[in-house]
């Protein structure tokens, strides 16, 4: 019995002393407005904002670490950062592989975004999509034709230069894309809504690390903060 108690402490000591010292932010640092890098080689960003506020309130040292999206989930559980906080919506799918904090934002919805004039068949054409996102999946359930591209930029310069009718992706990602085209981008189709919100992803086995960032972003849903962060940053529905 000494020797099953004693196994289990240190297996507990080896789970909360992988980021005791400094709990590792993983990002894209190519989705504005949640994620970004500026000139100076800066992360930006409704979640580093986000991010940085919670490290703060839940008394923990925190550093950013840029990881591209079609590995992001694989180098989580490898241990080469210790959350994802990256525009990542809760599906039933990835929590198969991760756990989710509680969502900090609400769903936000989806939309197609097409060549100005263009006839798009959201159907049969067409659509592209970031490789790994909810709106690839529900391309594939559609029907339609996906191509998927490993960034989200190269969603958008599919559409210009014709591999692709439209592109589909979160709608606070498109706004200003559109609105800085020059009137060669419009929004086309109705509003999709996919996901259960976006939550930080978190390793199965850092329960203790997933309990103090759910209590610190519900302390900033209680008193206003993280509403005043969407509404800054023009994300989505307030909670």
């Amino acid at each position: 019995m000494k020797k099953i108690l004693l196994a289990a402490v240190l297996t507990g000591f080896a789970l909360s002393s992988a980021y005791s010292d400094t709990v590792r932010m993983g990002t894209e640092g190519a989705y504005m407005p949640y994620n970004g890098i500026d000139d100076n080689g800066q992360f930006i960003g409704f979640e580093i904002d986000l991010g940085n506020e919670l490290c703060k309130r839940a008394s923990l040292n925190c550093t950013w670490v840029k990881n591209d999206w079609d590995s992001i989930i694989p180098n989580l559980k490898a241990g080469n950062y210790d959350t994802i906080i990256a525009g990542m919506s809760i599906t039933e799918e990835r929590m198969k592989e991760i756990d989710f904090t509680t969502n900090y934002t609400q769903p936000d919805p989806s939309k197609y975004v097409a060549l100005s004039g263009a006839s798009v068949d959201f159907n049969s054409g067409v659509i592209a999509a970031q490789t790994g996102t909810i709106q690839a999946s529900f391309v594939v359930e559609s029907g339609a034709t996906l191509v998927e591209f490993a960034t989200p930029d190269e969603t958008i310069a599919a559409v210009r230069n014709g591999e692709a009718d439209a592109v589909i992706a979160d709608k606070a990602f498109l706004d200003p894309i559109v609105n800085e085209s020059g009137g060669e981008l419009s929004f086309v189709g109705d509003s999709v809504l996919i996901g259960g919100g976006v939550g930080m992803g978190i390793r199965k086995s850092d329960s203790d690390l997933k309990d103090k960032f759910n209590a610190a972003i519900n302390s900033m849903k209680a008193d206003g903060t993280l509403n005043n962060l969407i509404k800054q940053w023009e994300i989505g529905e307030l909670f």
